[in-house]
């Protein structure tokens, strides 16, 4: 049996900024319209290439001071879903994650920005890797406007942790959601 995959991307805007402004949007040239995510995960069984998507985003609200950014599998068979990728401190003149940003060894991430530790134990990107025959696992790609430079975390510090400090420094944020499923022919 040959495994295939499969990718259906919405694109979902979500702001908590006033009408009058212009929306705080997030948006891919990776993942926009039918594009096929073609970089799982490289273990638990996947063998992918494991390379973050471009994200770029605009509007951000008066008084942006930095950005972070996640991604985050719901579905996951866990009971508290799955943190594939966590990044903060972006400093505020920045607009774009270019591909294969989350792979720490490649420095393509913005100077000052920290990566950190993802459910699957490794600080960067960790690409979809859902059990096969799960059905579609939706990928909640976000970005978030913060009111501060930095969080005053590290690379070391655990999904939860970030999140806190995302909900208790955030602006506005914009995601993008997407669906992957493994299946075997």
């Amino acid at each position: 049996m040959r495994e295939s995959t499969f990718i259906l991307a919405l694109m979902l805007t979500v702001s908590s900024t006033v009408l009058a402004q212009s929306t705080f949007t997030l948006s891919s040239s990776d993942l926009g319209g039918e594009a096929t995510l073609k970089e799982e995960f490289d273990g638990f069984g996947c063998t992918g290439e494991n390379r973050s998507p471009q994200l770029s985003w605009k509007n951000a609200p008066e008084g942006t001071r930095s950005f972070a950014v996640t991604m985050y599998d719901p579905d996951a068979p866990t009971g508290s879903g799955w943190w594939h990728w966590l990044v903060f401190d972006i400093p505020a003149n920045v607009r774009e994650l270019v591909s294969g940003a989350g792979n720490k060894q490649l420095n393509l991430s913005p100077e000052g920005a920290v990566q950190s530790i993802t459910d699957y134990g490794a600080m960067g990107y960790g690409g979809p890797c859902p059990p096969e025959g799960h059905g579609l696992h939706q990928y909640l790609i976000t970005v978030y406007a913060l009111k501060t430079d930095k969080l005053g975390l590290n690379e070391n510090t655990n999904p939860a942790t970030v999140g806190y400090y995302l909900w208790n420094n955030t602006l506005a944020k914009a995601s993008m959601v997407t669906y992957y499923q493994r299946t075997k022919e």
